[in-house]
């Protein structure tokens, strides 16, 4: 296990304990999560090194990696999979037209195969390699190792997208400084993170689906992305809720707290969560962040 002793956000060395959370989803085991006194950034720690946190992620229930087609959970993540593409290129395409995209994380290639058919031209970044395989043997996707992104051409992207992967990487920082690199001036940087701050993440407390420790060893609130975005002048001009996201997550964390999903009550919480976050402060279960360098 790693031990981080300085706030990953703000360097700060006011560290305390938040939280203690069992991987609920794989390995049963307790880990715990951290909040930086200074910044208020919560991050799990101690954390899997990089060479051990590869076995959290090796389950065929892992949806977004395994592409698994059994189950009702996996079946109502495709549903809203499918309804989700076509709702991130219609966002997209308010503010950016066709050209080069680089999908970060890119799973098995679902939305960079989606974005290819409607003229865009698509990388993909994903280290895991039964994932990587699959965009690439299914789709013809160009898919690569993460080690690439070093290797680039410089403001080579008008888009680049994160879709629920900023919170799994292992050096914060260097991610972010190596999309700056990337990204044109007048590029379109787009962020997708769950909110510990929203309804369900205050209601199911420990059980909250989206924790999902060790995986995540980052915990966002619209505050703290904030923070980190602004140290690398990059500049949030908008952000759209992901409403379905409150009812999967809702669905898992049913499942973890009693042991087997209900999708009745999966429902109305997903539903008591998109109806609070639109009355206080837009706390949705998850956000998309749209971002522009400062200067463009």
């Amino acid at each position: 296990m790693e031990q981080l002793k300085k706030c990953p956000l703000c360097s700060g060395e006011r560290i305390s304990h938040h939280l203690t959370i069992p991987d609920y989803f794989l390995s049963k085991e307790n880990f715990s999560v951290s909040k930086c006194l200074d910044c208020g950034f919560i991050f799990t720690n101690p954390r899997p090194t990089k060479n051990d946190i590869s076995f959290y992620y090796k389950s065929d229930d892992y949806i977004s990696h395994s592409n698994k087609n059994t189950g009702l959970i996996s079946f109502f993540y495709k549903i809203v999979r499918n309804y989700s593409l076509r709702q991130k290129f219609n966002l997209i395409s308010k503010f950016k037209s066709p050209g080069h995209l680089l999908d970060i994380g890119c799973g098995t290639g679902e939305f960079l195969h989606f974005m290819h058919l409607h003229n865009w031209h698509t990388t993909g970044i994903e280290p895991a390699q039964e994932p990587r395989y699959f965009a690439v043997n299914n789709y013809l996707l160009d898919v690569f190792d993460e080690e690439i992104l070093s290797s680039l051409a410089p403001e080579s992207f008008d888009l680049i997208t994160l879709w629920h992967v900023l919170e799994h990487v292992e050096d914060l920082n260097l991610r972010i400084q190596q999309i700056k690199k990337l990204l044109k001036k007048d590029g379109l940087l787009i962020i997708a993170l769950p909110n510990c701050l929203s309804w369900d993440a205050k209601h199911y407390k420990n059980f909250w689906a989206a924790w999902d420790l060790p995986r995540h060893r980052y915990h966002f609130t619209p505050s703290t992305i904030h923070l980190l975005l602004r140290k690398y002048q990059f500049n949030i001009f908008y952000v759209h809720p992901l409403k379905f996201d409150s009812y999967y997550i809702s669905l898992l964390s049913e499942k973890y707290k009693h042991g087997k999903p209900n999708f009745m009550r999966a429902f109305l919480n997903g539903f008591r969560s998109n109806f609070s976050a639109k009355r206080n402060g837009n706390n949705y279960s998850s956000l998309v962040y749209f971002i522009k360098n400062e200067n463009s």
